[in-house]
C-alpha cells in the first residue's frame, strides 16, 4: 500500500512526504523530480516545448509507473488531479491524502519558485493561485480519503496525523 499526497504547490507535500517515508521505512518518490529526471529537462522547458498537455502526458506516464509499486510515499504534482484517470490509478494502490492551505499561505511559501510556469497567463501570482485552487478544490476533495489543513502545522505534526490514520486503516 502506498501513501499518495495530493494538493496545490506549497501545501507541504514534499517535506511531509520525506518525513513520512523516513518514519514508516517507505521509499519517497517526488513525481515532479521523476518527470524532470525522465525528460532530462526542467519543468518550464518541458512546458515550453510540449505545452501543458505534453507535461500532463508525462505526468500520467509517471503515475502509472509509480502506482505499480508498493510501499511508496508518492508526492504528486499539484495538477495530477487534472486527469481523473490519474486518481483512479493512484487510488488502486494508495491511501490518498489531500494537504490543504489557504491562498496567503501558499503564496508566501512558493512566491519565489521559478520551476513552474504560469498556469493562467497574465494574472497576478496571487490571483493565479486563487483561481487554480478554486477550480481544483472539488477534484482534490473528491479524490481524498483524508484531508489536512497545513497552514498552522509543522510537517512532523502533519506526518504524525497521516501515520495514525494510515496505521489504523491499512497497516497492523
Amino acid at each position: 500500500m502506498n501513501i499518495v499526497l495530493i494538493g496545490y504547490r506549497g501545501t507541504g507535500k514534499s517535506h511531509v512526504g520525506r518525513v513520512l517515508a523516513e518514519r514508516l521505512g517507505m521509499e519517497y518518490v517526488g513525481m515532479d523530480a521523476a518527470i524532470v529526471e525522465s525528460a532530462g529537462l526542467p519543468i518550464p522547458e518541458i512546458v515550453a516545448r510540449e505545452g501543458w498537455p505534453g507535461f500532463r502526458d508525462r505526468e500520467s506516464a509517471e503515475v502509472a509507473k509509480v502506482a505499480g509499486r508498493d510501499g511508496v510515499v508518492i508526492d504528486t504534482g499539484g495538477g495530477v488531479i487534472e486527469r481523473p484517470e490519474n486518481i483512479d490509478v493512484l487510488r488502486r494502490s494508495g491511501f490518498i491524502v489531500w494537504l490543504k492551505a489557504a491562498v496567503p499561505t501558499i503564496v508566501a511559501r512558493i512566491q519565489g519558485d521559478t520551476q513552474r510556469p504560469s498556469l493562467t497567463g497574465a494574472k497576478s501570482f496571487t490571483e493565479e493561485v486563487a483561481e487554480v485552487l478554486e477550480r481544483r478544490t472539488p477534484s482534490y476533495a473528491a479524490a481524498a480519503q483524508l484531508a489536512l489543513d497545513t497552514d498552522d502545522l509543522a510537517p512532523e505534526e502533519i506526518a504524525a496525523r497521516i501515520m495514525d490514520v494510515f496505521r489504523e486503516n491499512y497497516r497492523t
